[in-house]
């Protein structure tokens, strides 16, 4: 019987599955929904992924749950940053002879990299960095919107509309970029204070809906209950003025220019550390780390390399270097 690898790329908004042959040929793919281990207790991530595994055996032909029996899975998730997430998570049951679960900056950095050493950053709408040098893993960030991701997108959008809000009151100098997030929110602060923090609504028991009201459900991780949330724009809503932050700076604008310098004085702080723990190489993943790939190599020359795979691939690359024949 014919040993098969599957990978997992689980994101916030949806999740990717592979399955792969002994040789890593890609032999039938499906989607999901979203997979972030911080969301309801990795609930939703776990049916999605259940969904997916149908879906690529059903692709797949032949005796699924023979096939199943020899396949080992690695799943990299999104919100997979604390190891009793992750350990919980594959203590679930799966239908496969073998299942390791990882963050997601593993899969990026092993799918960038070939499964070879070297460092790696994410550059999303979160961040994180992760170096494998002389087998050690050394991993860094990734601890989330409102305490790290320095080098994100959603970081980079909120210092634009700090920024704005700065230059409307006259405390700094504005630019046509800043002119131009502002008209976007509504024109002036008002309309910006009023897109940070939307308007929520609750569900009475009869089904009517209350205006004007927040409310969040506490929520459970790492064996501990959490409430008293102040309900604002997911990080996915702040990380789209990023593209406007780019857009401006192609036309030499200030403002666009102080923020992407501001950018890389947090890539800077990773080159070093990475560089002291021996990396030879780094490569940036993510939508905001492939549009500065030009300006990392001109900053950083032969340090600098192209990514060679995306996330899916380094997830299924993981789950043959954990679970292939010694």
């Amino acid at each position: 019987m014919p040993k098969y690898y599957l990978g997992v790329d689980g994101g916030g908004t949806n999740c990717r599955i592979r399955l792969a042959d002994e040789n890593l040929v890609t032999l039938a793919e499906a989607g999901g929904g979203p997979s972030n281990l911080q969301l309801q207790g990795g609930e939703p991530a776990y049916q999605s992924i259940i969904a997916g595994i149908e879906s690529v055996f059903s692709q797949l032909g032949g005796d699924a749950a023979a096939a199943k029996a020899q396949t080992s899975a690695c799943f990299c998730m999104a919100g997979g940053r604390l190891p009793s997430d992750r350990d919980e998570f594959q203590r679930r049951a799966w239908p496969l002879a073998n299942v390791r679960v990882y963050d997601d900056i593993d899969a990026a950095h092993a799918g960038a990299l070939a499964g070879e050493e070297g460092a790696v950053i994410i550059a999303g709408t979160g961040s994180a960095a992760l170096a494998v040098v002389d087998g050690k893993r050394h991993q860094a960030g990734g601890w989330g919107f409102h305490i790290g991701d320095q080098m994100s997108a959603a970081i980079l959008g909120r210092e634009l509309v700090r920024r704005t809000v700065e230059a409307v009151d006259g405390l700094v100098s504005g630019s046509p970029l800043t002119d131009a997030l502002l008209e976007s929110l509504g024109g002036d602060l008002n309309g910006v204070m009023a897109w940070s923090f939307p308007e929520y609504f609750v569900t009475d028991e009869a089904g009517g809906k209350s205006a004007g009201a927040v409310a969040v459900d506490p929520v459970t991780t790492g064996g501990h209950t959490y409430d008293g949330f102040t309900v604002t724009r997911a990080p996915t809503e702040w990380g789209r003025f990023a593209r406007m932050i780019f857009e401006y700076y192609e036309k030499n604008d200030p403002v666009a220019v102080e923020l992407v310098e501001l950018e890389l004085s947090y890539v800077d702080t990773y080159v070093r550390w990475f560089k002291a723990r021996g990396a030879q190489r780094m490569a940036a993943t993510g939508g905001l780390g492939e549009r500065l790939y030009p300006i990392l190599k001109e900053r950083y020359g032969e340090f600098i390399v192209p990514p060679q795979g995306d996330n899916l691939s380094g997830a299924v690359i993981l789950a043959r270097q954990n679970f292939s024949p010694a």
